[in-house]
């Protein structure tokens, strides 16, 4: 079985039931609803690109993980995992279509928050009759792809740590609204931290692909954060699901 045939029925998977359905579809809601927001409540003077593709991407970066979580969970909460890997018994080959389809699908929904927020860009400015803003280089769009890819990965992390959807959302929530909250108050009192939280906080480290120019030490605080918090536990992750009864 090739492994484009394996990761087109993982994409399928995402879509073909009600709940991923509408999972999906709340991408480009989401989308939608926070382009309308921006136009209807912001300043004139806030009517760029780069604020709707911020409005765009801040509930995003939510809904995209747990779309990876329930990607690697939904085999053990509804028991297909029995099925999956006896069509194809090596685990490796499906963990691998299952993070492909992810990487897709948030990669696609990264293009579709840019042409919305386009057009609200452009619908927002015949409104207010100022000129349209494009003030998003593709290097600055790059980078937001590359948070969610990397908030997406963390969700797949998570998944295949907890192999359970209810254990690895609340997993999720505790390490994107919990750990910030902690680490910064830590920073915030603690001088010796403060050096420290860029190094070992990557919720800090992926932020600043959104809002700042990358420097050297940043991409270094970047690779050295991710590789604690995603690339470690990841691998522990998937050595457990290749080595795990199915059941």
């Amino acid at each position: 079985m090739p492994t484009t045939r394996l990761v087109g029925v993982e994409l399928r998977k995402m879509f073909d039931t009600r709940a991923g359905f509408w999972l999906m579809a709340s991408v480009g809601i989401v989308a939608v609803l926070a382009t309308a927001a921006v136009i209807i409540w912001a300043p004139d003077e806030a009517i760029t690109q780069n604020t709707f593709s911020t409005a765009i991407g801040m509930p995003l970066s939510i809904v995209l993980p747990i779309i990876a979580i329930l990607s690697v969970t939904s085999e053990y909460s509804q028991r297909t995992g029995l099925t999956t890997y006896t069509l194809v018994p090596w685990r490796g080959r499906v963990m691998t279509a299952k993070v492909v389809a992810t990487l897709l699908v948030g990669v696609a929904a990264m293009f579709v928050a840019l042409a919305v927020g386009a057009l609200g860009n452009v619908v927002g400015s015949a409104i207010t009759g100022l000129d349209a803003t494009w003030d998003i280089t593709l290097t600055q769009f790059g980078n937001i792809v590359l948070a969610n890819v990397l908030g997406m990965l963390m969700g797949s992390m998570l998944g295949v740590l907890f192999r359970s959807s209810a254990g690895a959302i609340v997993g999720y929530f505790v390490y994107s609204l919990v750990l910030p909250v902690a680490f910064g108050t830590l920073a915030a009192f603690q001088e010796w931290f403060r050096d420290l939280q860029p190094w070992v906080d990557v919720n800090f480290a992926v932020t600043r692909l959104y809002d700042q120019t990358m420097t050297a030490e940043y991409w270094q605080q970047l690779g050295v954060s991710t590789l604690v918090w995603l690339w470690i536990p990841l691998a522990l992750g998937l050595r457990a699901v290749l080595r795990a009864e199915v059941k």
